[in-house]
């Protein structure tokens, strides 16, 4: 397993070693040794699993003090761009965003850390996505950001004429109108 750093502190990619022979291939996911040698230091309580098709974008979602969630995202089938914006004020990289194509056949994993929003749109025909969450849901922490937003200016990859987003997220404000804390 080798930890790729990203150009946001703390934002880092997980390549795992991949086994393969004849019979298919096996690696590991997550091992708390080697994240904690890593200086990845989460505790994580939950796997959240979703299934979209082509176009649907995700996001861009979050939980507020003191319920943020760290999130380990991976892909199980197909593939996804993944997406986290720092909204650490006191970071060189607030209001920047990072994203990178996790799939079923790269295997790659974003380790999505406290005080980031995170999203993903669908770039395969269907995309199933896991993750590991350190927080369990609260609803009353609930955040998100308009996944269109021009400020941030997310390539989603995705055409927009074939976007699919929920009522939710369709209706969340804009990077400029939020106020919260990390």
């Amino acid at each position: 397993m080798t930890i790729e750093k990203t150009f946001i502190k703390d934002l880092v990619v997980i390549n795992p070693s991949i086994f393969e022979d004849s019979r298919g291939y096996f690696f590991e996911a997550y091992n708390q040794a080697k994240f904690h040698e890593n200086g990845i230091m989460y505790n994580f309580i939950q796997d959240n699993q979703s299934f979209s098709t082509k176009g649907v974008i995700r996001g861009l979602h979050l939980q507020i003090n003191p319920f943020a969630q760290a999130k380990l995202v991976r892909v199980l089938a197909g593939e996804i761009l993944d997406v986290a914006v720092d909204l650490r004020k006191n970071s060189p990289t607030y209001g920047k965003h990072f994203s990178v194509i996790l799939s079923a056949e790269n295997k790659k994993q974003l380790m999505v850390p406290h005080g980031f929003a995170h999203g993903f749109s669908v770039l395969s025909e269907t995309a199933s996505v896991m993750y590991k969450v350190d927080q369990l849901y609260h609803k009353e922490s609930e955040r998100g950001i308009r996944y269109d937003d021009p400020s941030l200016a997310i390539d989603w990859q995705v055409d927009t004429n074939e976007v699919i987003v929920s009522e939710k997220d369709i209706i969340l404000p804009g990077f400029d109108q939020i106020d919260w804390e990390f």
